[in-house]
């Protein structure tokens, strides 16, 4: 519903033209620096996150001051912590640490705080002129907490307070409690109308014998013959209570299907309660026979058989819910801060206690179940490393989540302040949780330097040569971490913040090129892309890679025409058009087809930031001897991507593209493998594709013979003929036509 809200606002802000939607500034009279909420897509819902209503800590907060008027009570509080008492209590949250920061917002009033007690009134009062129009609507101060944070080498892909979210979030299994109705409230039904007609069979009670043909003969006694003293009253209870039990149990549904034994058996007991003489022999024979069936199956009513399969049914419901187990770790969990990680997952994950068992209902000594505990990994502090390897980290994406939490620490290294240092660490994680903004015009989104407390700070930091290298080994190490984690995967923007923050932290001159959206392509690139492509150039020029994707790496080393646009942001013009040749004709594809085929161009020119990592860090020395690892590792994702044939055409076109993308990675390890890599991937590869079903065999074989193609110099594309019966093809991700992947 959340979401449903929020999608919403984003619908009714530009359908009124309130939303500037690619804009930086798309909340009107809102600044650049403001935190917004953004929806899926990069579209700001109009909501500030440091705005909104009244937090649980500010009523608190409140409740302290006297005479608060209504609707003025966040410019109270921001006012009464530029006060004397205010200013002293932020200077010993400063001290203390026992502060939290969830938006960048919320450290603008520590930040004033920390340059008065400096005397450093004037920079202070440049944060107030900046901020102060909107004392009404923003909080610009912290979150009171009773423990001081900790920070250190060790980091979490999410905190206790988000577990605790998801785990209170998880909901009883439909199916689990679907079969707790069936055993503890039908079943006992059931049974009861079946020992009523058990009571008027006359003979012994019907079984289910196999004749030799396979088929089933009735042999026994029939029921509806004689009705004990006593059996309409209870039949008539049985039926009342079924009225009862309905009108308040709907997880199973209505057992009313004339197939169904229990709503026949219940037809008829009706029946007999009105007028047995209405029963038809056809209707006795059919009671009988369902008799039959249950006395074969699960015993005599009250036979020591049936009891025995009822005690194991119950048995088998009376297992806690994941929902129970899940309020045992809540409880667990709420002993370590909301805002931190843990620091180990023994006393989470340790077998339930008594004490659990009667508060809970969860067996003593049992487990915590597999799909809970991997909620709970998920805020496991660790050195990034052993989250990585323990799968903790299961993506890209997510490390770019956890990477804010190193870099804000490595770029805080260079202020001297121990108390202005944390401030900046918080700060720092808390903007890089803002999401990105969609942007057209080849504007940039917002940088930290534009918060005008981080602008005060940021002139007290000082990039010394020890801070140099503790950024550059750090983002050695990330790079190294990314590509041997996720090999296949492209470095998604968001870890690309964190790779610009670290080279700019290290003192270094590495252009880092975006992934850009084929919807909101403007039909050009800046300056660094053609610097990013020039690097690569003189790095792959004569390689396997030029020659797999027949680039004209000469050409882009020769390019020299950068000059501002239209929108002020300086661009090449011949790299455009170098990246629309290369990308062929435009085809009858839609032109979000057209700006892909473009910007995959730019992408291979680029490397996507591959070779400008490797050429500045020497990464080659450290991953040579695992490109070849790294490149049939891809090589197994592709194939995955390959069986993909069913399912919407997004899907399929998706998988294509993610395909494309990481075989441009393979190119990429193998051209600066170690001698004989190539060979050895294709035999290899081929030997592995030999287990794949044939509609993968067809789609890749023609790649594999590309590529080799491409080793030995010869063209990468060509007809089949008798040695290559499937032809040789150079996979791309993008196409303005029917792509031959799919086919």
């Amino acid at each position: 519903m959340r979401k449903v809200a929020a999608w919403t606002q984003v619908f009714q802000g530009m359908l009124s033209g309130v939303l500037r939607i690619g804009s930086r500034t798309p909340v009107p009279r809102t600044p650049t620096w403001a935190t917004l909420e953004v929806v899926t897509g990069g579209f700001a819902t109009g909501k500030l996150l440091a705005g909104g209503p009244l937090q649980l800590h500010e009523h608190r907060m409140l409740a302290r001051l006297p005479d608060v008027e209504p609707g003025t009570e966040r410019a109270a509080l921001n006012a009464y912590f530029l006060s004397e008492d205010g200013l002293a209590e932020l200077r010993d949250m400063l001290a203390n640490g026992c502060y939290r920061v969830n938006v960048p917002e919320e450290g603008a009033l520590l930040a004033v705080a920390w340059l008065v007690s400096r005397d450093r009134v004037d920079d202070a009062r440049k944060i107030l002129d900046a901020i102060g129009a909107h004392f009404t609507q923003l909080r610009f101060y912290p979150i009171p907490d009773t423990r001081p944070q900790t920070t250190g080498t060790v980091v979490h892909l999410q905190n206790v307070g988000a577990t605790v979210a998801q785990l209170e979030a998880v909901e009883p299994s439909a199916r689990t409690e679907q079969q707790k109705e069936a055993v503890l409230v039908w079943q006992p039904l059931y049974d009861r109308v079946v020992a009523l007609f058990a009571e008027t069979v006359e003979g012994p009670l019907p079984t289910l014998h196999r004749e030799l043909d396979g088929k089933y003969r009735v042999e026994g006694g029939w029921p509806c013959q004689h009705y004990p003293t006593g059996w309409t009253e209870r039949a008539k209870e049985v039926l009342n209570d079924y009225r009862t039990l309905r009108a308040t149990h709907h997880l199973c549904k209505s057992p009313d299907s004339p197939k169904d034994g229990f709503a026949t058996l219940r037809t008829h007991l009706a029946q007999c309660v009105n007028d047995p003489r209405r029963l038809t022999g056809r209707d006795v024979g059919r009671i009988r026979t369902i008799l039959a069936g249950i006395v074969s199956r699960r015993g005599a009513p009250g036979s020591e058989r049936e009891r025995e399969r009822r005690a194991f049914h119950a048995r088998q419901v009376a297992a806690p819910g994941r929902h129970e187990l899940a309020r045992v770790l809540v409880k667990r969990l709420a002993e370590f801060p909301a805002s931190e990680g843990l620091p180990t997952l023994d006393a989470v994950l340790a077998p339930f206690t008594e004490s659990e068992s009667q508060q809970f209902g969860v067996p003593v000594g049992a487990g915590v179940s597999e799909p809970l505990a991997r909620k709970v990994r998920r805020a496991l502090d660790a050195p990034l490393p052993v989250l990585m390897a323990e799968g903790i980290i299961p993506s890209a994406e997510a490390l770019a989540r956890v990477v804010p939490q190193l870099t804000s620490q490595i770029r805080a290294a260079g202020i001297s302040d121990p108390e202005l240092r944390r401030l900046y660490v918080d700060i720092y994680t808390a903007f890089r949780r803002r999401r990105s903004l969609l942007l057209l015009n080849l504007q940039s989104q917002v940088k930290l330097e534009e918060l005008p407390w981080v602008r005060a700070i940021d002139r007290l930091r000082t990039n010394t040569a020890d801070t140099q290298r503790q950024a550059r080994l750090a983002l050695e190490e990330l790079i190294a971490a990314a590509l041997t984690g996720f090999p296949q995967q492209i470095l998604p923007n968001k870890l690309l913040q964190e790779v610009r923050a670290l080279v700019e932290s290290a003192g270094l001159k590495v252009p880092i090129v975006d992934e850009i959206a084929a919807d909101i392509f403007m039909g050009t690139f800046s300056e660094k892309f053609l610097q990013a492509a020039q690097i690569a150039a003189g790095v792959l020029e004569g390689t396997l890679y030029e020659r797999y994707y027949g680039v004209p790496f000469a050409r882009v080393r020769a390019l020299d025409d950068v000059k501002p646009s239209r929108w002020g942001a300086p661009t090449s013009p011949g790299f455009v058009a170098l990246c629309t040749e290369l990308a062929g004709p435009s085809g009858s594809g839609s032109f979000v087809a057209r700006n892909g085929t473009i910007i995959e161009q730019e992408q291979i020119l680029t490397t996507h930031n591959l070779a400008p990592l490797f050429q500045e860090l020497e990464l080659a020395g450290v991953l040579r001897p695992r490109c070849l690892e790294l490149a049939l590792r891809v090589f197994d994702g592709i194939c995955r991507c390959a069986r993909q044939t069913t399912g919407p055409w997004k899907s399929r076109l998706r998988a294509v593209k993610n395909a494309a993308y990481a075989w441009r990675q393979i190119v990429f390890f193998l051209t600066v493998a170690s001698e004989g890599a190539v060979n050895s991937f294709l035999a290899q590869a081929r030997s592995r594709l030999e287990r794949e079903p044939e509609n993968v065999r067809v789609r890749l074989e023609p790649v594999l013979i590309g590529l080799a193609r491409a080793e030995r110099g010869a063209p990468v594309e060509a007809p089949a003929s008798p040695e290559e019966p499937h032809g040789a093809r150079r996979l791309l991700g993008w196409s303005t036509g029917p792509h031959w992947f799919l086919k």
